[in-house]
C-alpha cells in the first residue's frame, strides 16, 4: 500500500513537472514571429526589488536578456532595462543595469526606462525606444513576457509584428518551480484572449505588410 502511494506521489509529481514545462514552453512561443534585420532591441522587464542590489529574479532576467542577444546582431543590439521604483528606492532598471555591467561585465548598449510601475506602463514607455529596430525580444518569465507581448500588440500592432523569441525559456531551467510558475501564469494571463495565448509561427495579420542611456535613442540612418 505504501509503495503504491509512493509511486502515485512520484507519478503525480512527474506529471506536474511535465505540465509546467509544457505550458511555459508554449507561452514562450506565443505572439512571436521570425523577423529579420540587423538592429534588435532586447527589453528586459524588471521585478519588484526593495533591496539595494538586484534580487535573484532580476539577476536571472538580466542573464536571460544578455543570452538573448543574437550573434548576428550583437553590434546592432540595444538592451533596454525597464522598471521603475514603486517603493521609492533605486529603480529596477538601474539595479539590473548595474548587475549587467559590474557583475556580468556586459559592455553593450544599455538604455534605462525607469518610470514604469506596471507591465502596461513597461510597454507604453519603451515604445519610443523601439520605433527604429527590426526585431524586438521581450525577456521575463514566459507568462509575464507573453503578457507584455500581448500589450505591445494592443498598443502598437505594427511594432508587435517585429516580435521574435527571446532566450528566456530553456528546458530544465526552473524545472521545480515551473508548475508554480504555470499556475501563476494562468492567473496573470486570464485577461488575454485565446488567440493571444496560442503559439504562432508569425504575427503578421492577413493584408498587413557601450554606455547607459535614459530613454533617448538616435534615429537610424535610412542608408
Amino acid at each position: 500500500m505504501r509503495r503504491r502511494a509512493g509511486m502515485a506521489v512520484v507519478g503525480a509529481g512527474a506529471v506536474a513537472l511535465a505540465w509546467g514545462e509544457w505550458l511555459n514552453r508554449r507561452w514562450s512561443r506565443a505572439l512571436v514571429g521570425s523577423g529579420e534585420g540587423p538592429v534588435e532591441a532586447v527589453v528586459v522587464l524588471g521585478f519588484q526589488n526593495p533591496q539595494a542590489t538586484a534580487n535573484f529574479i532580476n539577476r536571472w532576467r538580466v542573464r536571460a536578456g544578455i543570452r538573448s542577444i543574437g550573434t548576428d546582431a550583437a553590434q546592432g543590439t540595444r538592451v533596454i532595462f525597464s522598471g521603475g521604483s514603486p517603493n521609492g528606492g533605486v529603480a529596477e532598471a538601474q539595479l539590473m543595469a548595474d548587475y549587467a555591467k559590474s557583475v556580468l561585465g556586459f559592455d553593450g548598449t544599455v538604455i534605462l526606462e525607469d518610470q514604469s510601475r506596471t507591465t502596461w506602463e513597461n510597454i507604453t514607455n519603451v515604445i519610443p525606444l523601439l520605433e527604429d529596430v527590426d526585431r524586438i525580444k521581450i525577456v521575463s518569465q514566459p507568462a509575464h513576457a507573453l503578457k507584455a507581448r500581448a500589450y505591445l500588440r494592443r498598443q502598437r500592432p505594427d511594432l508587435a509584428d517585429r516580435l521574435v523569441r527571446a532566450d528566456d525559456y530553456r528546458p530544465g531551467e526552473w524545472t521545480l518551480a515551473k508548475p508554480l510558475l504555470a499556475l501563476y501564469g494562468l492567473w496573470t494571463l486570464r485577461g488575454l484572449t485565446a488567440d493571444e495565448r496560442r503559439p504562432k509561427t508569425s504575427l503578421h495579420r492577413p493584408g498587413a505588410d557601450g554606455g547607459v542611456t535614459r530613454g533617448v535613442v538616435p534615429s537610424r540612418s535610412s542608408g
